[in-house]
């Protein structure tokens, strides 16, 4: 982008504006969390497939929208029912947070009590099939999910390890740390039901945050390994963030126009994975200019590595690189 080819904004001259928004947010969800928590309603809003309940499978005889079955949902006294297409516009899945004190049987008449108010049964539908997720499984699932995302943060840290050193790895933790928790802060305030497919939208959250910050430290990586020329750190990191500034910035506007998209169009069903993602997204983008950045600068101030200062080293480092013809 030519807009930001000769950038040179000082980034980490505005890291202690960013630490203040970073900890309002913060404290915003995690004040949130607690709010919920004390309240007796949980810290997150746990979807069914954490909780236990029952799902119920629909078939329909002809084609019918999504917003007609809720509809026939909300008249039949059961507006907290989750209703998702599956497969096509003839098939629905209906969960229920019920569980344990009704059979199937009995979940199977409720779902055709409620949806008798804008549907006739037998003729219009019939239930396929019924399914209890206990609170067993629920908390399975819920310890799962967190698994994954720890599991998640060591493979990052492995390739950190591997490709960088512990320094660049210790800020990307300390900055994807700070995007899952303002994410998690965000479910919490907002109320979103969270299921399988918030989870994956938080991993794929780490996923886009660690390879922005990647880039970025990448670019800090080989200009360390460069002459300065009087240069400070400070001044190197701004000028390392400046350089893959049109990358960032084309990257992440092509992914959130997307997402808006989704969240415009898309529907209740895709909404909150929409949403997550959105949100995840700006966060992991500002994270890694004025979160992990700044970090880095504070690791490398306080421990910093030791420059080899050999004549061999000088003068490969001087020396330009190779051009190759093509």
């Amino acid at each position: 982008m030519r807009f930001f080819a000769h950038a040179k904004y000082p980034f980490l001259e505005w890291r202690y504006r960013a630490y203040v928004a970073t900890g309002l947010m913060l404290a915003l969800g995690i004040g949130a969390m607690i709010f919920n928590g004390l309240g007796g309603r949980g810290w997150l809003n746990y979807g069914v497939d954490f909780t236990g309940g029952t799902i119920v499978q629909v078939h329909f005889n002809h084609p019918v929208h999504a917003d007609e079955v809720r509809a026939a949902a909300n008249a039949g006294g059961a507006s907290d029912w989750e209703i998702t297409q599956f497969g096509t516009d003839q098939e629905y899945v209906v969960r229920m947070r019920s569980f344990g004190q009704e059979t199937g049987r009995d979940a199977q008449a409720k779902t055709t009590r409620v949806l008798s108010s804008k549907f006739t049964p037998q003729k219009d539908f019939v239930v396929a099939r019924t399914e209890a997720v206990g609170p067993k499984a629920g908390a399975e699932l819920q310890t799962n999910a967190l698994i994954a995302v720890l599991l998640s943060f060591l493979a990052i840290l492995g390739y950190l390890a591997i490709r960088f050193e512990w320094r660049f790895g210790l800020a990307a933790i300390l900055a994807t740390a700070h995007d899952i928790l303002i994410t998690l802060g965000f479910l919490a305030v907002t109320r979103t039901e969270i299921g399988l497919g918030t989870v994956a939208a938080v991993l794929t959250v780490v996923g886009y945050s660690m390879h922005d910050t990647i880039i970025v430290f990448d670019r800090i990586r080989e200009n360390l390994a460069r002459p300065r020329h009087g240069l400070t750190l400070m001044g190197l990191m701004d000028r390392s963030i400046n350089e893959t500034l049109p990358r960032t910035v084309l990257t992440a506007g092509t992914v959130l126009a997307t997402l808006l998209a989704l969240l415009i169009w898309g529907g209740p069903v895709i909404r909150p994975f929409a949403e997550v993602l959105f949100l995840g997204i700006t966060i992991g983008t500002f994270s890694s200019i004025f979160v992990a950045s700044p970090a880095l600068h504070a690791i490398e101030s306080k421990w910093p590595r030791k420059e080899d200062k050999s004549p061999t080293r000088s003068k490969s480092a001087s020396r330009p690189p190779a051009q190759t013809a093509v």
